[in-house]
């Protein structure tokens, strides 16, 4: 009996330990679109939502607070919800996550999936397959992702390469002996990253 109690209570403790969250208890597929972008995961998550609306895909669900939405089984040629058995590549469910990668930057991941074949033995997660990179709603991802970029920027260089890519009045690696230290520059202003939402 005492064993039974211990092994609840250290059950109770580790699920209280656990951070709620409206995600799926699964990461995306591993052949999943991902891309780093120079906005917090709120606002990428908010933006990749509306630029995808905005191009026919049509997102039910929306948790800012968690960084992530989803679409319903949908028709990529009519951008509809669809109550068709989610067979073939002309059924699709589109899920994003944005997750935090340096302050002021996300990893935006998102897959497309379909399911080829129907099968009562598996769970129906273990049958999503990602869509091929020519599929409608896979180019149009890559699209949203890539004006994201454009509008407000990749991951920033390693700063091992920082220097070379700035010209002029930089200073050099430490350890190097090149004379007195140039005067220490003011960080220049991140053009690219928008204000992060209040909660």
């Amino acid at each position: 009996m005492r064993a039974r109690t211990a092994t609840w209570i250290a059950a109770a403790v580790l699920a209280a330990c656990q951070p709620a969250t409206s995600r799926a208890p699964y990461p995306a597929v591993p052949q999943a679109t991902t891309i780093e972008v120079r906005l917090p995961p709120r606002e990428a998550t908010r933006l990749l939502a509306e630029a995808l609306q905005a191009d026919s895909i049509p997102v039910t669900r929306i948790v800012l607070g968690d960084s992530w939405f989803e679409t319903g089984w949908f028709d990529p040629a009519s951008g509809r919800r669809t109550t068709h058995r989610p067979i073939g590549v002309n059924v699709a469910r589109l899920r994003a996550w944005a997750d935090p990668t340096q302050p002021g930057s996300s990893k935006i991941t998102v897959e497309t999936v379909y399911r080829a074949v129907a099968d009562a033995s598996l769970p129906d997660r273990d049958l999503d397959r990602q869509v091929p990179r020519s599929h409608p709603v896979a180019i149009k991802v890559r699209a949203a992702l890539q004006e994201l970029v454009k509008r407000y920027g990749g991951p920033p260089p390693p700063a091992s390469e920082r220097p070379a890519a700035e010209p002029g009045g930089v200073q050099g690696q430490p350890g190097q002996d090149e004379g007195p230290p140039a005067p220490e520059q003011p960080p220049a202003p991140d053009q690219g990253t928008p204000q992060t939402e209040s909660p």
